[in-house]
């Protein structure tokens, strides 16, 4: 959690300009500013001013940053790289203190993924756009826009562009492995 993102959060709510939150919490404005932008450090004490301005105690400021994320959007995403991938992104960031990790896979004519060694664990895809070619061992699967895929990782795999455009490919991973 983002302690400015949430502060402004709960400002908005209020219907409090900067200014006024700080004259309600002895503080400047441009201290305020700068909290909301997560630019500044803050102290307990001055946490515990901004929240009794915002009439919110510790407790529940604190309660929602330990409750599960359930939405993740674009700006959470992790870009990784991965040779011959047009993009990588890990869609939950930290999903490897989870049980399964699902990433984005672009790839470009011709592209392929790393090959992945044999490991415990399960795989599954949707293909989003474009056709693909699973390699699993020695065999090749093909899947097209709205099909899925779904194999237990005991053996040598990788995804492959098998089309002339782009392919789009949700990817997950049971456990974490990408």
């Amino acid at each position: 959690m983002k302690i400015g993102k949430r502060i402004k959060e709960l400002r908005q709510a209020s219907g409090l300009t900067q200014e006024e939150l700080a004259l309600r919490s002895n503080l400047t404005k441009g201290f305020i500013s700068q909290v909301e932008h997560d630019l500044t450090s803050l102290s307990v004490d001055s946490l515990v001013q901004i929240l009794a301005a915002l009439d919110e105690s510790p407790a529940d400021f604190f309660r929602e940053a330990l409750q599960e994320k359930v939405v993740f959007g674009k700006d959470d995403r992790v870009k990784v790289e991965k040779r011959g991938v047009k993009r990588f992104e890990l869609l939950v960031p930290a999903a490897q203190n989870r049980e399964m990790e699902p990433a984005i896979v672009i790839l470009s004519q011709g592209e392929k993924t790393p090959r992945e060694d044999s490991h415990e664990g399960e795989e599954f895809g949707y293909v989003v756009e474009g056709k693909i070619a699973i390699r699993l061992g020695a065999k090749f699967f093909y899947a097209k826009e709205e099909d899925c895929f779904y194999f237990t990782a005991n053996t040598v795999h990788y995804l492959q562009n098998a089309g002339r455009k782009t392919a789009v490919v949700v990817w997950v991973s049971s456990p974490p492995m990408f």
